[in-house]
């Protein structure tokens, strides 16, 4: 089998993936996040063209199950802009959703969603997911998120799909790996960390890395985060302990406030102004390697 990264139009090559967006959002719905609604079809179109121009080839959409995709709209979206869009299946924390909706699931097996949404396709859509997105808590795993990422490696090891995970404010990573790759056997490098640079412990994230799963920087422009000016230290670090190869960018713009079309950062900030300060820090051929290289490893699959 050869591996491949499952796109809404598709699989296709990783080297194909190009320079990736690891982490973003199109749409997405939350009763957490009242007024952050992403809903717009023609304000996702123009971000995606406003992304392609600034030089990006790829998104991978974290939105999971329940949370407002507009899978539909994806396909279109993807082909008018150029660029390879990743869907995601699983689900977030409980409070992002309402209880009737997460009482209806535990009626069933989660786990067999997870494998529908990846192998035959989200609703009428036909598309089908690339990866499983599940989330942590603030430095604790409840067990909403025990019971998430039990059926996410459930569907892992039916379908070899990467797990994404949601780290609440960048805090209890090695619990998630506790728990996905000791108790649950998920391999490490099919895990991605998302929002470790929140918590910018050094230690933390070198264990990570050494534990062998990908590090998702993402979110940037969260100036109450100190995103930006740790984001290079932390980076170099990495890089000068040998896990360059560990490493994605994603510009999670949900997180960033508002889109570029309206006058935010956006998804093109990550290219526009991120990888300039990260190439003067650690060099442009490590950088280029983060968002091109790393992210065609992290998300291709030898899908059954």
């Amino acid at each position: 089998m050869v591996a491949r990264v499952r796109t809404v139009l598709g699989d296709v090559r990783p080297d194909d993936l190009g320079v990736c967006d690891a982490h973003d959002h199109l749409f997405l719905r939350s009763p957490r996040l009242p007024g952050r609604e992403l809903d717009d079809v023609r304000a996702a179109r123009s971000e995606l063209a406003a992304f392609r121009a600034a030089g990006g080839a790829s998104v991978i959409q974290w939105t999971p199950y329940g949370m407002g995709r507009r899978t539909a709209d994806l396909p279109p979206l993807s082909r008018a802009a150029g660029v390879h869009v990743v869907c995601a299946t699983g689900l977030h924390q409980a409070a992002h959703y309402e209880p009737e909706f997460l009482d209806a699931l535990r009626g069933g097996r989660l786990a067999e969603v997870f494998v529908s949404e990846l192998t035959t396709g989200i609703g009428t859509s036909g598309v089908r997911a690339g990866l499983i997105k599940v989330a942590g808590g603030f430095h604790a795993l409840d067990a909403h998120a025990r019971w998430t990422m039990a059926a996410a490696a459930e569907a892992h090891h039916g379908t070899g799909a990467p797990v994404a995970v949601h780290l609440e404010h960048g805090t209890g990573a090695l619990d998630v790996l506790d728990l996905l790759c000791d108790e649950l056997e998920v391999p490490p490098h099919r895990v991605v960390l998302g929002h470790l640079n929140r918590s910018p412990d050094g230690t933390v994230q070198r264990q990570a890395a050494e534990a062998g799963c990908y590090l998702a920087f993402d979110g940037p422009s969260l100036a109450h985060h100190a995103t930006d000016w740790r984001m290079p230290d932390a980076v170099k670090a990495l890089a000068d302990a040998g896990f360059g190869h560990r490493l994605l960018l994603g510009g999670d713009t949900v997180a960033s406030g508002t889109r570029s079309v309206d006058g935010g950062p956006g998804m093109p900030y990550l290219l526009r102004r991120v990888r300039p300060r990260l190439a003067a820090a650690v060099g442009a051929e490590l950088v280029d390697h983060v968002l091109t290289r790393n992210p065609a490893r992290a998300f291709a699959v030898d899908w059954p």
